[in-house]
């Protein structure tokens, strides 16, 4: 016989242990600030930029009937890069790292110079983990010899030491930034005799770039005679033609081989200076004030998206939050690399969370039941289902099916390009319905459900609209 006690002591384990109050699950976004990061490999004469990277990762608490919260307390994030575990003598940078940052001592072996590893936890920073400058190069452990520009990180989360979720994504950087392998400079040494002979400067030994020529980039003012690196380098090559051409800008920034600029933007024909402007347009900014890397274009502008995607105040698009307390990269990707993008790993991410490619759109990601209200942008939850993730030659609505229907039916839509999608119902004398759609929709095969349960029987009709396409099609509703 089981004593009294007992049996109440089992039946309160049984409650406390074998049935949860409520099923929770967390979602980990991660992502690099930039899209691109460049740096030398040859430190031994010049050095425009060193081996380093950033990481940035939100976590989220998914739990049932709860609204999703972005949590972090308690939490820990482990980063590592997969294949390439290592940095010295992949680039000369810790022999001349001492000198050219002014350092105290010898850098260690394969920390940067934040004093990361390319292993580590990341810190808790507001409501988001970050790494800053994570020393990675572009070179895994097994090819020394060829660039492989977007490896990718894996991120872990942690609670009490076990993993509760992971992810991964890029993290990119190139060293195709040299000015002699474009072919614009015999040698880094003929560029630096061109220079003014100045007390200080290091002419035939390792020298900083940013040393003398300020860079918010780095942090170092320089000196105010030289004018800021960015200045300087857009206002002498500003003569290179084409001056509205992408392979211009390769020549300095990485560049035909790695093609930095990857994203949704550029597959719509952009360039760089759709939003940056020509070289002479960014030196003569820079002369009236603007400073580089700290005031960029504006995804809000009237000129862009407008002001429903605009950034924070005084804050960049890297550091704007925006739905819930989400960082926009943590759902759109880095600067440069938008998604979707044209590289494989930079959509590993969205096709774990979501099951395709582009923006992290599927409110389902991070919410347990449907939300009712306006979302991101003024977007609300459409409950689409991407059917095919072959990219369609055109636009197109087909018909409904079944039809006549009572009281469910299917409708099936192609998107040929990243669009706006409008889909809604109207009855048989123009009065809107229902809207089944109102997002930002990735290029694809999709289908919607109507429930018409609480229509009467009649004829109604739904309109797809796009900023370039409109068309109608004729549904019936019997019961």
């Amino acid at each position: 016989m089981i004593s009294k006690q007992r049996f109440i002591s089992m039946i309160f384990l049984f409650f406390v242990f074998c049935i949860p109050s409520s099923s929770q699950q967390y979602v980990l976004l991660g992502w690099n600030d930039l899209g691109m990061h460049c740096s030398n490999q040859d430190f031994s004469r010049m050095a425009v930029l060193p081996p380093y990277n950033n990481i940035f990762a939100q976590l989220i608490k998914k739990q049932t009937g709860q609204p999703p919260q972005i949590v972090n307390t308690g939490f820990t994030v482990e980063y590592s890069i997969p294949g390439n575990t290592y940095s010295v003598g992949k680039t000369n940078f810790w022999t001349y790292a001492q000198v050219l940052f002014g350092l105290p001592s010898p850098l260690p072996n394969n920390i940067g110079l934040t004093g990361k590893g390319l292993t580590g936890n990341m810190d808790i920073a507001s409501n988001y983990f970050k790494v800053v400058g994570v020393p990675n190069t572009p070179f895994a452990d097994n090819d020394l010899n060829t660039e492989k520009p977007f490896q990718t990180f894996h991120l872990i989360a942690k609670l009490s030491g076990n993993v509760v979720t992971t992810t991964d994504n890029v993290i990119p950087v190139s060293n195709e930034i040299g000015c002699v392998q474009s072919g614009c400079h015999t040698s880094e040494q003929s560029i630096k005799d061109n220079h003014e002979t100045v007390p200080g400067f290091r002419q035939n030994s390792a020298e900083l770039c940013a040393r003398c020529h300020a860079s918010n980039a780095l942090g170092t003012t320089g000196d105010p005679e030289a004018k800021p690196f960015s200045f300087r380098i857009h206002d002498k090559h500003k003569f290179i033609q084409p001056t509205n051409s992408i392979t211009t800008c390769y020549k300095c920034h990485p560049g035909p081989n790695t093609q930095c600029f990857r994203d949704v933007m550029r597959s719509g024909d952009m360039t760089c200076q759709n939003c940056h402007g020509t070289m002479t347009n960014i030196a003569s900014s820079i002369e009236n004030g603007r400073r580089p890397w700290l005031d960029e274009p504006k995804c809000g502008s009237t000129s862009c998206h407008g002001s429903t995607y605009s950034e924070e105040p005084n804050k960049l698009y890297r550091e704007s939050k925006g739905h819930g307390g989400l960082l926009c990269s943590s759902c759109h990707g880095s600067p440069h690399a938008i998604y979707p993008t044209s590289q494989p790993n930079d959509n590993l991410q969205s096709f774990r969370v979501q099951g395709h490619a582009g923006t992290v759109n599927d409110c389902m990601v991070c919410h347990s039941v449907p939300p009712t209200g306006a979302g991101p942008h003024g977007i609300t939850y459409i409950g689409i289902i991407k059917i095919n993730e072959e990219i369609p030659v055109k636009y197109s609505l087909y018909q409904n099916y079944p039809n006549p229907f009572n009281p469910v039916t299917v409708i099936k839509f192609d998107v040929s390009r990243s669009s706006f999608v409008n889909l809604k119902v109207f009855d048989a004398i123009g009065r809107e319905v229902e809207e089944l759609v109102k997002s930002d929709v990735e290029p694809g095969a999709y289908s919607v459900e109507w429930n018409a349960e609480k229509y009467n029987s009649g004829i109604y009709f739904y309109v797809l609209k796009t900023d370039n396409f409109t068309q109608s099609r004729k549904m019936i509703v019997i019961k």
